[in-house]
């Protein structure tokens, strides 16, 4: 009789969440289309939405944060209910959250977090670790040089990204006890797969033709992908001449392993949305408050997880 009302109880349950994710309407200023990841996340979130029977609409930035706070004050007065941000960069949030607080709708941020004084302005932050993801690839390094010297250039994100300002804290702390792992050269690719083999080509000239070059670190795979694309127009060997370690674990990246011109990635999970359309479910359903950053979990690959991991991408979105 007991083991017949639990079921009964978690059927209810269950039927009573259904009701309200069915009812709901979220809005979802995306970044845009900068990279293989982003587009998955997109598509991972219709998804999500889907099988909850949530409404998602969602508008896309361009990389620009202006349209981002243009499309935030659109859904705002759709009078949406939650509004989810991918956010470009991380400081100018504030006025524009002001209005969705004032409007009483919960703002979830995704992948990125944003500085602001008042941290009520946001529910809740879902987010892998980026420290750690930088740390990983880091460490990983060490141990591959085993105490040998090695020159590192680094490809940051979006400037002002706190994706970017973390990962590159955590590579920086996983090579700091190894004086012998330096990075010799720094800057922003913009996440884009173009802007990546640009600012690599000027690494390469910049440095004996790459001959002082011996790792590229690039804060995504897509920098990544035009980062192997410059080196071979230079006559190297990616992943053997400049060893090539990046961030995010999208198909691409696991197709140049295969080929040998990658050494490692760090699995960036592109589905940010499903943890906080569950989130909001709860906080519309019963009023439960969200832990501010919802982590999600980051793994690291190499060329023997290849082909298993393009197989399994292929249902993800990719």
């Amino acid at each position: 009789m007991l083991k017949r009302l639990l079921i009964a109880s978690t059927i209810a349950t269950l039927i009573s969440g259904a009701a309200y994710a069915e009812s709901l309407t979220v809005g979802f200023s995306q970044i845009g289309s900068e990279s293989g990841w982003r587009a998955a996340e997109t598509s991972v979130a219709k998804e999500q939405a889907k099988q909850r029977g949530i409404t998602l609409k969602i508008a896309d930035a361009q990389q620009k944060q202006e349209n981002q706070i243009k499309a935030v004050r659109s859904f705002i007065a759709q009078g949406v209910d939650a509004i989810f941000i991918a956010p470009v960069v991380q400081t100018g949030w504030e006025p524009v959250l002001e209005e969705a607080k004032d409007a009483k709708i919960p703002v979830f941020l995704l992948d990125r977090n944003i500085t602001a004084k008042d941290p009520s302005l946001y529910m809740s932050v879902v987010t892998a670790d980026n420290v750690y993801e930088g740390k990983v690839a880091g460490d990983w390094l060490v141990k591959e040089m085993a105490g040998k010297a090695c020159n590192v250039v680094e490809l940051q994100g979006t400037v002002g990204a706190s994706v970017a300002l973390d990962r590159k804290k955590g590579f920086s702390e996983a090579i700091a006890g190894a004086p012998e792992i330096k990075i010799i050269r720094t800057q922003s690719g913009d996440f884009t797969r173009s802007k990546g083999k640009e600012v690599m080509e000027s690494f390469i000239k910049a440095e004996d033709r790459g001959k002082n070059i011996c790792a590229v670190y690039s804060h995504n795979d897509d920098m990544a992908i035009g980062a192997i694309q410059a080196i071979k127009e230079a006559g190297l060997k990616p992943g053997s001449d400049i060893k090539v370690i990046s961030i995010d674990a999208v198909p691409d990246i696991f197709k140049a392993m295969l080929a040998g011109e990658a050494n490692l990635t760090v699995e960036l999970t592109p589905n940010m949305a499903g943890p906080a359309f569950d989130a909001l479910i709860a906080y519309k359903k019963d009023g439960t408050i969200p832990p501010k950053i919802i982590q999600t979990e980051s793994k690291a690959f190499g060329p023997e997880s290849a082909q298993q991991q393009i197989d399994l991408k292929k249902n993800m979105g990719y």
